[in-house]
């Protein structure tokens, strides 16, 4: 590639956002650029003459992360779009509510009544349509991609965040 190697495309192609599985395939590949490419998130370093059975099984192993990078993304930006037809009010009470806090703790915090909580845990629940609290820990994780515990940071960033997102 004229101006440009394929560890410097790699690097811009990350700076834009690109997600999309990287093989490489070199005729005069290092050590040091191998290991920098997979560092980086290169599926395989390949160098010519290639196994074609060795570069097949690149491509096969690139296409299955993406399809899980699509479906996951996917799935995000769904948990997002339903996140976000919640109110203020109730977006604020998620991380109280994943973190397992009975009503009547939330409403001393919060300096509310204990039947306000319940009518906002009842409209969440039925906003992104889950059933338990073992679903609503679920469905943060879903959202942020992350563990329970990343997901509680993620619940109190996302309630202060405006309803878009």
């Amino acid at each position: 590639m004229p101006g440009m190697d394929g560890l410097q495309l790699q690097a811009m192609l990350a700076e834009r956002g690109a997600t999309h599985p990287i093989v490489f395939l070199t005729g005069c590949g290092d050590i040091a650029s191998s290991v920098r490419a997979m560092k980086a998130g290169a599926v395989d370093f390949l160098t010519k003459p290639v196994d074609v059975d060795a570069l097949l099984e690149a491509v096969k192993r690139g296409v299955v992360m993406d399809d899980e990078l699509r479906h996951r993304s996917s799935d995000r930006e769904g948990a997002h779009a339903l996140f976000a037809t919640l109110t203020p009010r109730e977006r604020e009470l998620v991380p109280y509510l994943v973190t397992g806090r009975l009503n009547k703790q939330i409403a001393g915090d919060l300096g509310i009544a204990e039947k306000t909580i319940k009518v906002h845990r009842s409209r969440i629940m039925h906003k992104l349509h889950i059933r338990s609290l073992v679903d609503l820990v679920r469905f943060m994780e879903r959202l942020e991609g992350g563990t329970p515990r990343r997901s509680n940071a993620a619940a109190r960033s996302l309630a202060r965040a405006p309803a878009g997102g």
